[in-house]
Order: C-alpha cells, then sequence, then structure tokens
C-alpha cells in the first residue's frame, strides 16, 4: 500500500478514535448503523469537500462564495453525482448506495423531485460508509471523478470557479481501518 494513503488512512482512523474516546462513543461497524446514519455523516463529509473546494478557489466575499457552495450541496447536483459514479462504485459501495437510496426518511427535499432525493440519499450513505471506514482517498477519487464530469456537463448547476479546482486521484484504496 501506498505510504501516503495509508498514513491518510492512519490519521482519519486517529481522529475517529479520538472523537470516540473524547465522547466515550461506540464503535459500530458501519454496515450495521442506519442508512440515514450514514447519510447524515455524509452530508456532513460532503459538505466539507465542497466547501473547501469553493472556498480556497480565490478570495472573495462570503455571499459569493455560500452561493456556489449551494449549487453543489443540493439533491440535484448530488443526484447527477450519484448517476456519474454509478458505474464507479464497487460492490460495498453499490450496496451501501442501494441502502441509503432506498431508506425510508422524514424529511424530503424543498426543491427537487423525491426520485433526486432519494438518489443523493444513496450518495451521502456511500460517503459517510467509506469515511467510517477511513477510506478518504475513495471519496476524494470518487468526488472529484464526479465533480470534472459535472464539470464537463452543465455549468448551470456547477461553479465556473470549480473548473482546475478538482484534481483527480487514480489511486483506489481498498484498504479498510
Amino acid at each position: 500500500m501506498d505510504s501516503n494513503l495509508e498514513q491518510e488512512i492512519q490519521s482519519n482512523a486517529a481522529l475517529l478514535d479520538n472523537i470516540r474516546a473524547s465522547f466515550d462513543l461506540p464503535k459500530p461497524p458501519p454496515e450495521l448503523l442506519s442508512p440515514v446514519i450514514l447519510a447524515y455523516l455524509g452530508d456532513a463529509v460532503y459538505e466539507v469537500v465542497t466547501r473547501m473546494i469553493v472556498a480556497t478557489s480565490e478570495n472573495r466575499p462570503i455571499n459569493a462564495i455560500n452561493k456556489d457552495n449551494r449549487q453543489l450541496v443540493n439533491a440535484v447536483t448530488q443526484a447527477r453525482l450519484a448517476e456519474i459514479l454509478a458505474s464507479e462504485f464497487d460492490y460495498e459501495e453499490a450496496a451501501q448506495y442501494k441502502r441509503g437510496r432506498n431508506a425510508k426518511t422524514q424529511s424530503s427535499a424543498k426543491n427537487a423531485s423525491i426520485h433526486d432525493y432519494r438518489k443523493a440519499t444513496g450518495l451521502e450513505a456511500v460517503i459517510g460508509y467509506l469515511y467510517l471506514k477511513g477510506r478518504n482517498a475513495r471519496i476524494t477519487y470518487l468526488l472529484s471523478t464526479g465533480m470534472n464530469a459535472l464539470d464537463s456537463g452543465s455549468r448551470s448547476i456547477h461553479p465556473k470557479d470549480l473548473k482546475g479546482a478538482v484534481k483527480t486521484d487514480t489511486r483506489n484504496d481498498n484498504a479498510e481501518s
């Protein structure tokens, strides 16, 4: 395994272990968590990734940054990412995507169809699952692949400053923490 990848997995595992120890939290296997919980965690990870992309592209007013970020963190965009990435998912990721997509939730999207909302929930479940597994490189690979594909498609839902901001890492880490 690549030493940088190994360090990244260990760093992510150390952060999760520190959080669990500090707050006396259990460590259930991600496969046993509700897909809605995985989506909840995946939503937070996805938000951090998109904020990093739009906030570090250039120094500009926070309102402009928030406007661009909203274009990335909505169910329609996430559903498009899920469609793009479906062929990239391995067996475990596809299973988590289906669990998330088929999960019964209490809420619904404000400005999206139920189909887009469910696809977005499936994508978030995959991200949450990978995060808890310590597979950050896989998360960044999937999201950069999807966002680069979005960037070459419709510009109406993708911030103009994303072009060139996402570097695709071709590593496919299969390691688990």
